[in-house]
């Protein structure tokens, strides 16, 4: 077992994202601990974050124009880890910060960080050498996404070496900006749960409690992001008594959907 798999073996679970180096980071992530989040997603600033909106693209450069690098974000966390031991950090981005000194030397930084997965939005499965072997070489997941486009046929691609967890982005376009039917998230995730025993949890457009409800009824896992970047740029470095308050009523809404 792994901190993964113990977490969604537990029931419907909150992941939550944060941009690392955008405000207080390291009082923000424990914020989200301290409000219920039960995996943290940390996503590595890229000076073009072609899947995200524009609440995440000012975070990227709100976090660019302090200097964050990648050796800081790997520093995070392992912060982050020698003070959360069970709580699941999984890192999000793009291609070129993680291969950029070789997939090898990404993937043992994270391992000795304790990062417990990584979402790398624009390696499509057919590039899986690029970077998946040196993840699970060390024991690190490789979580793909899977979106409304993604048809019968192409599933067992996506799925094959994936594991942790598969991120069903819920609409097609970029974060942040409107969410999905719940219908249509309902038959998305029995699709991909009819496929896999891997735990599914839906992202991109959750903002609200509510919807966040809806959603955990039916899938492993309800991803915010955007909702609680904003929260961020909002309050700057006092941002962790609201990222804590809004992360709290969020994890409420998902732990208490299936009763």
């Amino acid at each position: 077992m792994t901190r993964l798999s113990d977490t969604f073996a537990r029931g419907p679970a909150l992941v939550t994202f944060l941009t690392a180096g955008d405000g207080d980071t390291a009082a923000n992530l424990d914020a989200l601990v301290e409000g219920g989040a039960d995996v943290i997603e940390l996503g590595m600033p890229f000076t073009d974050p072609m899947a995200d909106g524009g609440a995440i693209q000012a975070a990227n450069i709100r976090s660019l124009l302090k200097g964050t690098t990648t050796a800081d974000i790997l520093r995070i966390a392992a912060a982050f880890r020698a003070r959360h031991p069970e709580v699941p950090l999984v890192l999000m981005g793009y291609a070129n910060p993680m291969i950029t000194r070789g997939a090898e030397w990404f993937a043992d930084a994270c391992a000795q960080a304790g990062v417990d997965g990584v979402i790398c939005v624009d390696i499509p499965p057919e590039e899986d050498p690029e970077l998946g072997p040196a993840l699970r070489a060390v024991g690190v997941s490789l979580i793909r996404l899977a979106t409304p486009t993604t048809d019968a046929a192409r599933i067992p691609a996506v799925l094959e070496g994936s594991s942790g967890f598969l991120y069903y982005v819920s609409v097609a376009g970029i974060t942040g900006k409107q969410q999905a039917a719940q219908a249509s998230i309902e038959d998305a995730v029995a699709r991909l749960k009819a496929a896999s025993t891997i735990p599914v949890a839906v992202g991109f457009g959750v903002r609200t409690p509510e919807q966040a409800a809806g959603i955990a009824k039916v899938a492993d896992g309800v991803v915010v992001g955007s909702a609680l970047v904003e929260i961020v740029a909002r309050y700057g470095d006092a941002a962790p008594d609201a990222v804590r308050e809004a992360t709290r009523a969020l994890a409420d809404a998902v732990h208490g959907a299936r009763g």
